[in-house]
């Protein structure tokens, strides 16, 4: 059964593409657009390879308005739209913020006109805990108030999130923006997951990167913080009960079970790690242990953040399912796929 078709933006990211599976295992059929530059076009195939079936990708720069209305023009039957595309790494985008500012605000604009010229009715939007800063209690729920960004790139996750809401009251358009905690782990199949170059920015492929040999020594970036052992806490969530959420989103926009036109769930466990924590239990996931050091801190980091996902739960009929253990021994048995095949 064909449940219509739904444009994935990024689709061969990290996110993107272990949605793109969920997607087509709940009978959508969906499309890829990307510029292909942070991925590869080869998780076309892998998507292939675990689904049975080939979605349909186009390579579009969704900075280029013409290309962008190119495109939705030629697709009209888009049911909806997740909208992944961006450069989302915290430290990078503090050494370049104006690439991200022109990167992720002017794809997102070109999206929403392209959208609403073409008849598209409904987005759900990747964004991110990174809105609410260092918050003032925990754990965040969606009423917390959006703090000053800590970084460039949490500054147009925030940024990007208004431009939607202000387009959705001057429209037909409704949206979910999904506040995602942080994403790791691997499909099960080991044929998607991860992947960074150079060193990696997030914890989790460092770790791995580090355990396999990949990486001498793994840099916690601070251990003077306010917590429990006095590095960072984050709330972990795998990709794929991330993914899952995301048709959860889809369905509720196109059944109109959404009470607004415009609406915001958190994503996460709702349970926060340190960073010591997470190696701790890495080391126990896989019997390896990690040659780690303690290094400054990072610009941009927040302290701790970790989310209430109450609203998720009951409204959105979401929940995790995955294990702490299982996320961080599926992104180890994907670290191991990723080497045999460098």
């Amino acid at each position: 059964m064909n449940k219509g078709k739904i444009l994935v933006t990024g689709g061969t990211g990290y996110i993107g593409s272990h949605t793109v599976v969920e997607l087509i295992e709940q009978g959508y059929e969906p499309v890829i657009i990307d510029n292909l530059s942070n991925s590869s076009i080869e998780v076309v195939d892998r998507i292939a390879a675990i689904t049975g079936k080939k979605p349909a990708f186009e390579q579009v720069e969704m900075c280029n308005y013409a290309e962008v209305n190119r495109f939705l023009s030629a697709n009209k039957d888009i049911k909806a739209v997740i909208h992944f595309a961006a450069v989302l790494f915290v430290d990078d985008s503090v050494k370049r913020p104006l690439f991200y500012y022109e990167n992720n605000l002017l794809s997102t604009i070109n999206l929403l006109k392209g959208m609403t010229e073409n008849g598209i009715p409904a987005l759900v939007f990747s964004s991110s805990c990174t809105v609410y800063g260092n918050p003032d209690t925990l754990p965040v729920t969606e009423n917390a108030p959006i703090k000053p960004a800590m970084s460039p790139y949490g500054n147009t996750k925030k940024m990007c999130e208004e431009i939607i809401q202000d387009t959705i009251k001057a429209s037909t358009l409704k949206g979910i923006a999904l506040r995602y905690f942080n994403p790791i782990g691997a499909h099960k199949s080991a044929l998607i997951g991860e992947f960074q170059h150079g060193v990696p920015t997030h914890l989790i492929p460092y770790i791995t990167e580090t355990a396999i040999g990949k990486r001498s020594v793994l840099n916690i970036f601070g251990d003077d913080y306010a917590t429990r052992d006095g590095s960072c806490v984050r709330d972990y969530i795998h990709v794929v009960d991330l993914a899952k959420a995301h048709i959860k989103a889809v369905e509720r926009l196109l059944t109109s079970t959404n009470e607004k036109n415009y609406d915001v769930f958190n994503l996460g466990s709702g349970n926060g790690q340190t960073v010591f924590e997470i190696i701790t239990a890495f080391e126990k996931a896989t019997a390896l242990k990690i040659n780690y050091k303690v290094a400054p801190r990072r610009p941009g980091d927040v302290e701790a953040v970790y989310a209430d996902t109450t609203k998720a739960n009951t409204e959105l009929g979401w929940k995790t399912e995955i294990s702490l253990e299982e996320m961080l021994r599926s992104a180890w048995v994907w670290e191991q796929r990723l080497n045999e095949t460098a």
